[in-house]
């Protein structure tokens, strides 16, 4: 091999190297991170990729937050991350953390019927929110006025006002978005275009006592009329679910403990309805609370069985006579 020869082979060597080596290296940036256990990120508002993969390099998901920002626009994807809750894993490649940033997770969850310590209990379990921020920010009502048209409470809790529904609340969602969306489901729900009733609290009360006592639709409306007949009689209501939600245990106890919980919500030691709701009711509730069935009954015991059916008395003798039913109907499922 002559000498020009040898000279240009070694330029052409020198020229792939140039070329090789920065693209060797640029490789390496977006080589992935050893495996490692998921990572969830969560962004309330549309994010740069940028910042994004900022973040997760911070996080050990990706090698180079700049050299992975270059790639994307190389690949001419989007500029930004929408709102919501992601899932990574160190050790996916470049193109795996950029489709995943596409994809924002869902996560369906059932809130129940009950009191909002025990909402908070399933947020938590979900990893939506910790409970003890939800619990706190619903003693917080007026700071989510500005969510809504309708009325909250001045003071108290949100209790009663977080309608229970099925949500799609992904992990990290935290606490005030997702009194948020249970504020405007109520809104949207419970009064849609209609008017708000001129006392909410007092609907929602009552809604809330027949939602803890009643298992039938087709009694709702009539322990809704018991209820009224009884405030309008100046009757204790002596209603077993307001002292359970004072105690704050849904359970069987004896009645002379019931009676001796001492709470403004025990409505067998005060007059009157409790001074808010005791649950997040259900529409129907709602709807009874808000037309009852007129009647002339004072009482009513629930009777057992599968169809969890009350007996109705309009005087104390006959309330008697249906708590003897009762028993009797007790001790036969008991033998």
């Amino acid at each position: 091999m002559n000498k020009t020869r040898r000279k240009l082979l070694q330029v052409v060597v020198v020229a792939l190297a140039i070329v090789a080596i920065p693209g060797l290296w640029f490789n390496h940036l977006l080589a992935p991170m050893p495996v490692g256990p998921e990572v969830l990120v969560r962004f309330d508002k549309k994010t740069s990729l940028r910042t994004v993969l900022g973040e997760l390099a911070e996080k050990g998901v990706v090698r180079n937050a700049s050299a992975m920002s270059l790639y994307a626009r190389l690949r001419r994807d989007a500029a930004s991350v929408s709102v919501g809750t992601y899932s990574l894993k160190p050790g996916m490649t470049a193109g795996e953390i950029l489709r995943a940033l596409r994809e924002p997770l869902t996560q369906i969850v059932r809130l129940p019927i009950h009191w909002i310590a025990d909402t908070a209990k399933v947020l938590e379990s979900y990893n939506v929110a910790k409970a003890a921020d939800y619990i706190a920010l619903t003693k917080q009502p007026q700071a989510f006025q500005k969510y809504v048209k309708f009325h909250l409470p001045k003071t108290g809790t949100l209790e009663g006002y977080l309608y229970p529904d099925t949500y799609d609340l992904p992990p990290l969602l935290g606490a005030k978005n997702t009194i948020v969306r249970q504020l405007r489901t109520f809104e949207k729900k419970v009064l849609g275009s209609g008017r708000e009733p001129r006392d909410l609290n007092r609907v929602l009360t009552i809604a809330s006592i027949i939602q803890m006592e009643v298992a039938r639709d087709d009694e709702r409306a009539l322990v809704a009329e018991v209820i009224e007949n009884r405030l309008r009689r100046g009757m204790r209501l002596q209603i077993d679910a307001t002292a359970l939600y004072a105690n704050q245990q849904w359970k069987d106890p004896k009645h002379s403990d019931l009676v001796r919980v001492d709470s403004p919500y025990n409505t067998y030691l005060h007059g009157g309805l409790p001074p808010g709701p005791i649950c997040s009711p259900s529409l129907a509730s709602i709807k009874a609370a808000m037309h009852p069935a007129k009647n002339d009954y004072l009482y009513y015991v629930a009777m057992p069985g599968p169809e969890k059916r009350s007996l109705f008395a309009s005087t104390l003798a006959q309330h008697e006579a249906n708590i003897r039913r009762r028993k009797a109907a007790l001790k036969g499922r008991g033998s």
